[in-house]
């Protein structure tokens, strides 16, 4: 009988010394900084303007509008991509929100040049 105990004691502490271990929460993930923000500002400013190409392109090969039509929007595109780029330069590398705010106006005034 003593032996049940024993195994029964034993048992208990060994349940409770187990609930005892806690896993510790996941860390949280850290914030980014305000130089990777920058970073992906300038992103999304060139991949906006990457797809806007692309569009070109595409409008130009569907005969939409002729080709020196479609190399005058693109020298309009890169010189908006070499304003970004001049911006980014300023602030070692990447845009503010004003900056970003300024461009996309420029991008969207292209994009209704292109045709939207």
């Amino acid at each position: 009988m003593s032996r049940i105990i024993r195994a029964l004691v034993a048992c208990a502490l060994l349940g409770s010394v187990t609930a005892c271990v806690v896993t510790p929460p996941p860390a949280p993930h850290p914030s980014p900084t305000p130089k990777q923000i920058a970073d992906q500002r300038l992103r999304q400013v060139e991949g906006r303007i990457d797809n806007l190409a692309r569009r070109i392109d595409t409008r130009v090969n569907r005969g939409y509008y002729p080709p020196p039509q479609g190399a005058a929007l693109h020298h309009r595109l890169e010189t908006i991509r070499q304003e970004a780029h001049d911006m980014a330069t300023q602030h070692g590398g990447g845009l503010s929100s004003e900056e970003q705010r300024v461009l996309n106006q420029e991008l969207d005034s292209a994009a209704h040049a292109i045709g939207e």
